[in-house]
């Protein structure tokens, strides 16, 4: 587990790291250079670099958490990759649920998958399913989220690389934008971030502005039309810093 800045949780956990990319959000992903950095340095745990790798003895770290934690699984990887066999999955589930003290935000750019494997299943209250949507060519993601019986379904629109005119939140809890960050940051449109959050507010979902984006995470600020949008679902925990 690892205390992160990421504004939408408060610690990582990463039972599984590397990943492969699937669509133009991954093009420059900020997982793949820390991978780099950390194999750089000699990081055990990045002997690999960014080829998809299982670590067995990650998995039931949650159960020695006695304080209640916000927790954002797989921020190196997708634990629905599909390398990632499905008795791994199980495992890491199984422990999600044990850990009921703890809520689990599992985030993925493979939402059929998931759907697959937790077809028939009810996922435990405390875990909370995501999917990421960059353009408007990926917003059938969420169909696939929805078909999921889960209490908190939640949208991760980072980086956010075009409009999304054909989003539909039916189902949906939470909203993330965010523009991109990092070196080769592309631009995020102002208008395409309103829509977003318009759509939220109508539809009484959480929504929560992330960053505009830059050369670094912070570096255009978090203000939008003058206020910083920071909302948690429903009867949910957020962080202690923002609770």
């Amino acid at each position: 587990m690892t205390k992160t800045a990421i504004e939408w949780t408060e610690h990582t956990w990463n039972p599984v790291t590397g990943c492969d990319k699937v669509s133009p959000g991954c093009d420059n992903c900020y997982a793949e250079r820390m991978a780099a950095r950390l194999q750089a340095m000699g990081s055990a745990r990045y002997a690999n670099g960014f080829q998809l790798t299982l670590h067995e003895d990650k998995v039931s770290e949650p159960l020695r958490w006695s304080k209640p934690r916000l927790v954002f699984v797989n921020s190196m990887s997708d634990l629905f990759h599909p390398d990632v066999p499905d008795r791994f999955i199980d495992d890491v589930f199984a422990v999600m649920t044990q850990a009921s003290r703890h809520t689990f935000q599992v985030l993925t750019k493979r939402p059929q998958r998931a759907a697959k494997l937790l077809a028939g299943q009810t996922v435990a209250k405390n875990i909370w399913l995501g999917t990421s949507i960059e353009t408007d060519a990926y917003t059938f993601r969420a169909n696939h989220l929805r078909s999921i019986d889960v209490q908190v379904r939640f949208l991760s629109c980072e980086p956010l690389l075009g409009p999304l005119p054909s989003l539909n939140l039916d189902g949906i809890s939470w909203v993330i934008v965010g523009g991109e960050s990092g070196p080769c940051h592309r631009p995020v449109e102002s208008h395409w971030v309103r829509h977003v959050r318009d759509m939220s507010v109508d539809a009484h979902i959480a929504f929560f502005f992330k960053q505009w984006g830059g050369h670094t995470p912070k570096a255009g600020g978090r203000t939008l039309d003058g206020r910083e949008w920071t909302e948690w679902p429903a009867s949910t925990p957020a962080p202690a810093e923002s609770a």
